[in-house]
């Protein structure tokens, strides 16, 4: 089973709901234990995986200065661009093997491990999405599918779990099986034509997303994660 090197940070939102805080900084720039919220993300990945890229936008060359301190591997500007548009438009796009995609403002804990040994055993699919226990006030992609192969993603039907943010995709494959979108639900959407969507079994042992000040408060108060 080979081990997967790669993972990319999505960190190019502009963070509305943290106003006023994100006026002067990027929401990925948010303090969180004596540190910010995405260099907590970043230490936490290199311990684990030897390559970090980070796509940035919202004041993205203040960004960019603070990731590239951490040691981070790329920076890939995506300013005005949706959130599938790097697949497509940056190197990453003729990287052949499979990249772990995390978004910034999600803090979780996963057994990178334990999801790599299962997409294998899938044989290796453009893309297969982590799933979450829905969250009360928190919109997702509900999943549908049948041994692990997607058949739908759906904001308004309910189901038992939806989509955390977390993916283990090949960028080679999907440029080759789709045709170019700016929107993760569209590239989704043709996968699943395709039969090349999974939804992984495992579940994050922790999983919390920030969202507004009032989180990023809450999540300060608790023991930084390892």
């Amino acid at each position: 089973m080979k081990k997967i090197e790669n993972v990319l940070i999505m960190a190019a939102g502009r963070g509305s709901r943290m106003m006023p805080l994100t006026a002067d900084i990027p929401k990925p720039m948010a303090p969180l234990w004596e540190s910010t919220i995405i260099a907590n993300g970043i230490k936490r990945l290199q311990n684990k995986l030897k390559f970090v890229h980070v796509t940035v936008g919202y004041k993205g060359a203040l960004l960019a200065e603070h990731v590239i301190k951490q040691g981070i591997s790329s920076v890939f500007e995506t300013k005005g661009r949706g959130n599938a548009w790097w697949i497509y438009n940056t190197l990453i796009r003729h990287l052949n093997e499979p990249i772990f995609v995390l978004t910034c403002d999600n803090l979780i804990e996963l057994d990178y491990t334990a999801l790599t040994n299962e997409y294998n055993n899938f044989n290796q699919p453009a893309c297969m999405v982590v799933p979450v226990v829905p969250v009360p006030g928190l919109n997702g992609d509900y999943i549908f599918q049948k041994n692990n192969i997607v058949s739908k993603l759906d904001r308004n039907e309910i189901s038992d779990f939806y989509c955390s943010g977390v993916q283990i995709l090949n960028p080679y494959k999907i440029n080759m099986l789709t045709e170019e979108t700016d929107d993760f639900y569209n590239v989704w959407c043709q996968l699943i034509e395709k039969q090349e969507l999974y939804a992984s079994s495992i579940i994050p042992k922790r999983w919390y997303a920030i969202d507004t000040i009032e989180q990023l408060g809450k999540i300060e108060n608790e023991i930084p994660w390892k």
